[in-house]
């Protein structure tokens, strides 16, 4: 198995062992040709964890989901997806894919009956949960229209609905913002949190690195079908930190050790430290009697971090 650049986490991060893992890629490559779209990749999501799938355009996220749901079969390597291999549960899979599938001619609540149906869910329970899924999203009043009429955001809704619709164990869902305003967006954030909650498994895939920030735990960033990044969120985060600390205090002395820059933001100060840690730097600070109200130190943003790796400038661990 190849590597994994830079940062790599495999077991019980956050409290997940990996033991209990619901899907597990190991080494899989798919080839179009001479194009390498999937390159050696290995990652694993536990049970009842919101993971991210990154990459920019073309990296092979798509083709990995395609290769996990079975819709692609790998050149090489292995998945193992709720304990069998990809397509021998279906049932137990909510699928989001990036190219939307509803038929725009049909009523919704037909729609949504219809596809509960193939999935093992009997006509009674479909149509009570589309309802009640519906209402959720609020489009119960909607359910008698057909596909066409919705706006973009709703059929974005109902689609994502349609893989709720037989209570799935584990969702993979690819860019399920897509379309939807913001308080669309935060809407089926707090129904993604909710599923979490109730110990489903969520595979996010992505583009807007807040929203993936505020859901997921762990990330896997892939580039040209490798992995670049794989691991806890928080780690990840720590690791890229630079050394630096945002203050807010009512004084500051002005010959403070370590600190080699500061600047004013607003009612913080950001200090940036050399040769002294963020412990040590706050101890200096209590023991020179620094009425302190935040102390905080700084982070990047998981969007800095997407574009410096795939750049290929950053420099994690200073």
């Amino acid at each position: 198995m190849q590597s994994l650049h830079l940062f790599r986490v495999v077991k019980n991060v956050l409290g997940i062992a990996m033991t209990e893992s619901v899907l597990s890629a190991r080494s899989l490559c798919k080839r179009y040709g001479v194009h390498v779209a999937v390159d050696d990749l290995s990652f694993e999501v536990g049970q009842g964890e919101a993971f991210g799938l990154l990459g920019p355009n073309g990296a092979g996220k798509t083709s990995t989901i395609r290769i996990l749901m079975d819709i692609f079969k790998a050149d090489s390597g292995e998945v193992e997806l709720l304990g069998g291999r990809p397509g021998e549960s279906r049932e137990r899979v909510g699928y989001l894919p990036e190219e939307r599938g509803l038929y725009r001619d049909q009523r919704v609540l037909e729609v949504l009956v219809y596809l509960g149906r193939l999935k093992g869910v009997d006509g009674a329970t479909a149509r009570d949960r589309a309802l009640a899924l519906l209402e959720r999203v609020e489009l119960g009043e909607w359910s008698g229209k057909r596909v066409k009429e919705l706006s973009r955001g709703m059929q974005q809704k109902v689609q994502f609905i349609a893989c709720l619709i037989h209570d799935p164990e584990l969702l993979i869902l690819d860019e399920p913002f897509q379309g939807l305003d913001p308080v669309n967006v935060e809407m089926i954030k707090s129904l993604m949190r909710s599923l979490v909650s109730e110990g489903k498994t969520i595979v996010l895939s992505a583009h807007q690195m807040n929203l993936v920030e505020e859901l997921c735990d762990r990330i896997l960033l892939i580039d040209e079908g490798r992995a670049l990044l794989y691991g806890s969120l928080k780690e990840i985060k720590r690791d890229f930190a630079p050394n630096s600390v945002r203050v807010r205090a009512a004084e500051m002395p002005s010959d403070l050790p370590g600190v080699v820059g500061s600047e004013r933001q607003g009612e913080v100060t950001l200090f940036t430290l050399d040769g002294i840690g963020a412990q040590e730097f706050l101890a200096t600070l209590v023991e020179r009697n620094v009425e302190i109200e935040s102390f905080q130190r700084a982070a990047v943003p998981l969007n800095d971090i997407f574009v410096a790796m795939v750049q290929g400038n950053a420099q994690p661990g200073r």
